[in-house]
């Protein structure tokens, strides 16, 4: 039951249901409102616009947030300029492939750089904010783009990689986390998915001009695709220069008049009411955080109730690139060593990428009636069986299983883009603090892009028949590496679905186990023995 103070927890004995009694949210908020009446009067607002937002549909949620979808839409954009470009220089005498050391290192070169862009953007996007950030870093990139594209050998390609990995490591995190504080907790999980669904039409693009170009012999064959690149920048920076910032953000700088006219240009002209309430909403939210963590640096994010979320945030992200998803992203290549045809491996990997958009579509309906937690954990539990089938059908060595095999790789693909592939840029904006978000985010990208660069280690190798030639076998790695993750999947990962920043925050603080989130109870805006409702009315009669 609810407490009038303080917080305890109870459990119903009639249901497997928690509640959490807190009195006003936690200690941490009662604290709050024995000592600043302005805190209880944002309480009342607070309440209203959390009651609203949870009760909004999707179809609400996008009439009344049409210009916000639009500019998480733009922002997101981005992400699809991180595409793998590999050039025909330093080949093996007498054919076309790479040589698995210089195969890992331009792949691990970007890896390196995306993590030190990370690192940057954590500092920038936060003293800067999120909109000047992105757009220095598109100006960046157009400028770094000369340097692969004029590129004579590929040394000079090598450490183009390296410096293109700043604005990409930028793109891979800002543009989850504004989605994630643009939107209301209805559109929450499609907006910051929607990155996902960017980067399948990147790869898309990318291997279907590589497929075009298989018949070239000449430098251009690796040159038009880097020069592509610069088609999304012009566009992209004329949108964002109208973009408004996140609203969060100039919150957390305590700029409201400038959060809210952010919201006015995410919302329509006629809810201003609701402006006022959810500005309140996020107030408060931030005076709370505040109060249990008053820091917002990275060292913060391995203090106290924060160690768990940050735990929770990267895990979650490093298990997308440890279930064998490095196969998808070296696909053509895979389907080679596999036996199948150079032309049709390609047109093997052009599919597997559409299926990875479609993924993103089913997983959008699928998330509408199950929670994250549920698609996640179902779908790693899918994908570490078909990276065990995989294994087991390469044992045989004939055409029929070289073509199983590629058909295999596509069900893993739709089913890892439905759930796993999908649902991390949903949980990792969700689980973390409003204050910690962007440098969580990018701890655990971060984490990614390591994990990342240990796959762009070993994959090669796995493939290459002139090293381990695992080929299919590899299958048997990631599904025993999978399995690890599933167990760890089950006992620590949260359900953050139809929740409020805020109802995470007590969620953590109170130590709810992650099997529970999904049905504990909170009374969040309970101030003694009076409402806030009554509070804020009686405030506007004087």
């Amino acid at each position: 039951m609810a407490a009038t103070g303080g917080s305890h927890i109870s459990h119903s004995q009639d249901e497997d249901v928690i509640e959490v009694g807190t009195g006003a949210t936690s200690s941490a908020v009662h604290r709050l409102n024995e000592t600043n009446t302005k805190f209880v009067a944002l309480s009342g607002e607070a309440k209203l616009a959390t009651e609203e937002e949870k009760s909004m549909t999707v179809l609400e949620a996008l009439r009344l947030y049409p210009r916000a979808v639009g500019w998480s839409v733009l922002f997101s954009t981005a992400i699809a300029m991180e595409e793998k470009v590999w050039s025909p220089e330093h080949k093996k005498p007498g054919t076309y492939q790479i040589s698995a050391p210089w195969q890992a290192g331009l792949s691990n070169g970007a890896r390196v750089g995306e993590i030190l862009g990370l690192l940057l953007n954590g500092y920038l996007a936060e003293r800067f904010g999120m909109k000047k950030t992105m757009i220095g870093s598109l100006i960046l990139l157009s400028g770094l783009l000369f340097i692969p594209f004029f590129a004579q050998n590929i040394e000079t390609l090598q450490v183009a990689t390296i410096l293109l990995g700043f604005p990409w490591g930028v793109f891979q995190t800002l543009t989850t986390a504004y989605a994630s504080e643009v939107c209301p907790v209805a559109l929450r999980g499609y907006l910051t998915t929607y990155v996902n669904m960017m980067w399948g039409v990147g790869q898309i693009i990318a291997s279907g001009v590589l497929r075009s170009l298989l018949g070239r012999k000449d430098e251009w064959s690796w040159r038009i695709p880097y020069g592509l690149q610069w088609m999304w920048i012009p566009p992209l920076l004329i949108g964002l220069s109208f973009a408004p910032e996140s609203p969060w953000w100039l919150t957390r700088k305590q700029r409201y008049t400038d959060a809210r006219k952010a919201l006015l240009k995410l919302t329509p002209a006629s809810s201003t009411d609701q402006i006022d309430q959810t500005l309140s909403m996020m107030r408060h939210t931030d005076e709370v955080e505040k109060e249990i963590s008053a820091g917002t640096s990275f060292l913060d994010c391995f203090k106290g109730v924060n160690l768990r979320r940050t735990e929770a945030t990267c895990i979650a992200w490093v298990i997308q690139a440890s279930c064998g998803a490095s196969l998808i992203g070296y696909s053509a290549y895979f389907f080679v060593q596999a036996g199948l045809d150079t032309t049709v491996s390609f047109d093997f990997s052009i599919g597997n990428y559409g299926i990875a958009i479609t993924g993103v579509f089913i997983s959008w309906f699928a998330m509408t009636y199950l929670g994250r937690r549920t698609i996640y954990v179902g779908g790693l539990a899918c994908c570490v069986t078909v990276m065990f089938t995989i294994g087991f059908v390469n044992l045989a060595h004939t055409t029929a299983a070289s073509y199983a095999t590629g058909s295999l790789i596509l069900v893993f693909t739709l089913t890892y883009d439905i759930t796993v592939g999908t649902l991390a840029y949903s949980l990792v904006t969700e689980i973390p603090s409003s204050r910690l978000r962007t440098k969580t985010i990018v701890l655990a990208r971060a984490l990614y892009n390591c994990q990342g660069i240990i796959n762009g280690v070993i994959t090669p190798y796995m493939l290459n028949p002139d090293y381990w030639n695992w080929s299919g076998k590899a299958g048997f790695f990631w599904g025993g590496l999978g399995s690890v993750y599933l167990v760890w999947a089950y006992f620590r990962l949260p359900e953050p679905k139809g929740r409020t920043y805020e109802e995470i925050d007590v969620l953590f603080e109170q130590k709810v186990s992650a099997r529970k989130f999904s049905t504990t109870k909170l009374d969040l805006f309970r101030v003694d023995n009076q409402t806030e409702l009554e509070t804020v009315a009686e405030q506007k009669a004087e």
